[in-house]
């Protein structure tokens, strides 16, 4: 009776050489990219760099934590989180008509197997239109509304509007048509409208992603109207940008712990959300 010794397991991975082949391909196309970017991070620890560098972060401690100055903190705050809130409830009035629009699975004309050529121009029409929105920055819309409007919040809210209307028309797009399209195409084909076919076969497998990702927005909201007040859109970030020209790191570090709080409440409620519809 023959005996089966055990196999010795193997020494080497049976895949480094794939692995080794495509770090060094990455390592090749990475490297130009750092040499054009003038990448150098070892000059941080220059005698020249690290000294300037420490004396303006021993500024930052402690915080400024006194009563009236956290006063000031609480209402910019509260200014900060009705700028991020009205741009992006704004975004959403622009984004979901364009996105039912720019649905494939939503066209009836579509059901036939190839879309109608006016239905297929007026879904690029749209498609495009939500391109050009998300491909310039909220800063450059806010800095061309500080022109028209004047400096304050309305800047602010106008510009978070039209870059958020982009991605979010983007995204809501590309969740809607990852879903199960029978529902959608069943309701079509019986006679129900498009808006019918929305709300009864798309939005009840999808409403779960498309809610999470609109509170991620809400938060990336926050923090671009922090930035936009660095241009005068108003906010906590314009406290944040007087801050800093006057060298006072305890209130800079008082203003971004307000963030980090922001930031983690926003966290909990995206995940409380999740569990509410699952």
């Amino acid at each position: 009776m023959a005996v089966t010794l055990p196999r010795k397991p193997a020494q080497r991975d049976p895949a480094w050489a794939h692995r080794l082949f495509w770090l060094l391909a990455a390592a090749v196309v990475l490297w130009p990219m750092l040499v054009l970017t003038e990448f150098k991070p070892w000059l941080l620890l220059a005698p020249g760099s690290l000294e300037p560098a420490l004396r303006f972060l021993a500024g930052f401690v402690p915080p400024r934590m006194d009563a009236e100055f956290l006063a000031l903190v609480a209402r910019e705050t509260w200014r900060t989180v009705a700028i991020a809130t009205a741009g992006l409830t704004l975004a959403m009035v622009l984004a979901v008509p364009l996105t039912l629009l720019s649905v494939r699975s939503l066209s009836i004309s579509g059901l036939a197997g190839r879309t109608a050529p006016l239905p297929a121009l007026l879904r690029f029409s749209v498609r495009g239109l939500l391109i050009v929105l998300r491909s310039v920055p909220e800063l450059i819309w806010a800095l061309v509304f500080v022109r028209v409007v004047g400096l304050g919040v309305t800047a602010g809210v106008l510009a978070i509007a039209l870059t958020y209307a982009g991605m979010l028309g983007k995204v809501y797009g590309e969740i809607l048509e990852s879903g199960d399209a029978h529902p959608t195409e069943t309701l079509l084909r019986n006679g129900a409208g498009r808006i019918q076919a929305f709300f009864y076969g798309l939005l009840p497998q999808n409403a779960g992603e498309l809610i999470s990702y609109t509170v991620y927005r809400w938060e990336c909201a926050i923090r671009s109207s922090a930035v936009l007040g660095f241009v005068g859109a108003g906010g906590l970030g314009q406290q944040i940008d007087a801050s800093m020209k006057m060298f006072n790191g305890a209130e800079v570090s008082t203003m971004l712990l307000v963030f980090v709080l922001l930031v983690a409440a926003t966290d909990r409620l995206s995940a409380w959300l999740r569990r509410a519809l699952a």
